[in-house]
């Protein structure tokens, strides 16, 4: 039903409707004007006839020609126009007569006398009458010129009028047939011509529908016509392919201004978390490097030994806000995508034992056995640089939570290749589980799960948080998980 709807809305559906009104129009006045002036023309054109042989008749009595050449004349004239020609003397005798059936003489004469002073006169002048008559009683209608001869005949010419009332019915019904017959030619035409112009313009109008929701993929295609259709055409395709070059512009502009947005946004998020980190994590340093530094002013203490241990103390914290901030600030590059990594192939193998060497000493204190039995070369591609420090913060996290278990304090090492191109290097240290409330906190900035804090154990906290950061920069799975006899450690690299 809408459908239908849509189709009666259509231009083509308008342009065939017209074309079919104005021929049925045109069929409808031409009988019209028929019925009209058909018969008026027609009798206009007999009474010029009859007028011009009233004429002809006077013309041949008063010539010198006998009665019998005019007689001849007259049957010839009756014969080839279908008229009938009376002619009476003044005491009513007829000299002649083309109609053989004397009783119609009769009553086409006594018509004549009879009908003069009705209103069916449809020419006179001084010397003829012409009239249309209506004969009731014979169901017959003719024109009848009445008219006075030089000589004093008068002279009657009877021309039938049925003929012509019925041409006018057949015309008329002729005319409807064939107007009939026209309109269906012409519909079945209106149709083919309405859909040769509306299909270009239903193509347009899909053209332009589509853009009008940025969709710029369907192009006019061109005829090899030159017409408006196919300019406009060619001018939509031109418009066209300028506003998609223009939307794409504007949303690569837009595109590059949402990125400055969220740059500028992310840029001033970083200060404004860097600001409070530092704030928060700065107290305590700088209380104790303020209170050292007053102790040394104030001489509360005047033997070296004492002033040489405040100097240290305020060394060593001022080494350790200087470490705090380093790595704040490093953090922050990774965490906003601040920070390039020069990847390359490098043996992590390597560089594990690099970082076990380092932490030789303080092994050996706490007395925590290594296991780490690869020797096999293992190639991985990243930045050697921060997988650097994912292992040392994953080991020197291991040592500090390293407990006996069973007989055994040990730190292990494991890397295994996975079978999506990826190696998987664990750090297994035995000891007490982490808490399931903390397992996802402990990858937070500060985040501690020793409460207390222990300034010479505890660390900055941000090490996890470094890890998290680099190991979401590279895509790569990492993670803890409780083991029965300790907690394991893990991350992943591209092989």
């Amino acid at each position: 039903m809408a459908k239908m709807k849509h189709n009666f809305k259509s231009v083509r559906f308008k342009l065939f409707l017209t074309m079919c009104i104005v021929i049925a129009i045109i069929v409808l006045c031409l009988v019209a004007i028929n019925s009209i002036v058909l018969e008026s023309f027609y009798l206009y054109s007999k009474t010029n006839t009859v007028t011009d042989l009233y004429k002809r008749i006077n013309m041949y009595y008063n010539s010198n020609s006998t009665n019998n050449q005019i007689e001849d004349e007259l049957r010839r004239i009756a014969f080839n126009n279908n008229f009938d020609i009376f002619i009476e003397t003044n005491e009513n005798t007829i000299v002649f007569s083309t109609d053989k059936d004397l009783f119609t003489a009769i009553d086409i004469l006594s018509n004549a006398k009879n009908y003069k002073n009705k209103d069916n006169l449809i020419y006179s002048d001084e010397k003829v009458q012409i009239r249309k008559i209506n004969d009731d009683s014979n169901n017959i209608s003719y024109i009848l010129l009445s008219g006075i001869l030089d000589n004093g005949y008068s002279l009657y010419i009877s021309i039938p009028a049925v003929p012509i009332e019925e041409s006018v019915q057949i015309s008329n019904q002729a005319l409807i047939l064939i107007g009939i017959i026209i309109l269906i030619i012409s519909a079945l035409m209106a149709s083919f011509i309405s859909k040769k112009f509306t299909t270009p313009i239903v193509q347009l109008n899909d053209i332009t529908d589509k853009m009008a929701k940025l969709d710029f993929s369907q192009k006019y295609i061109p005829q090899n016509i030159d017409d408006e259709i196919n300019e406009l055409g060619k001018n939509i395709n031109t418009m066209s392919d300028k506003l998609e070059r223009t939307i794409k512009q504007l949303r690569e502009n837009n595109s590059e201004l949402e990125k400055d947005i969220e740059e500028k946004s992310k840029i001033d998020e970083m200060r404004k978390q860097f600001i409070s980190d530092v704030s928060h994590e700065l107290k305590t340093p700088i209380a104790l490097i303020q209170g050292y530094a007053e102790g040394l002013i104030e001489n509360v203490n005047t033997d070296e030994e004492s002033k040489k241990f405040y100097a240290e103390v305020i060394l060593d914290e001022s080494n350790k806000m200087d470490t705090l901030v380093k790595q704040l600030l490093e953090l922050m590059k990774l965490e906003y995508g601040k920070r390039e990594f020069n990847n390359s192939s490098f043996n992590i193998v390597e560089l594990i034992n690099e970082v076990i060497r380092k932490c030789k000493v303080i092994i050996e204190e706490k007395n925590i056995s290594i296991k780490f039995d690869t020797q096999e070369e293992i190639k991985v591609y990243a930045d050697d640089f921060y997988i650097e420090q994912v292992v040392t913060n994953y080991f020197t996290n291991a040592i500090k939570h390293t407990k006996e278990v069973n007989g055994l304090k040990q730190i292990e090492i494991k890397i295994e290749k996975r079978d999506n191109d990826k190696v998987r290097i664990s750090v297994i240290n035995t000891g007490d589980n982490i808490k399931e409330e903390h397992i996802n906190k402990i990858w937070g900035r500060f985040y501690k799960e020793d409460t207390s804090r222990n300034r010479a154990e505890g660390g900055t906290g941000i090490g996890l948080a470094l890890v998290k950061a680099i190991m979401n920069n590279y895509k790569n799975d990492y993670g803890v998980n409780n083991l029965d006899y300790g907690v394991e450690f893990y991350f992943e690299l591209n092989k």
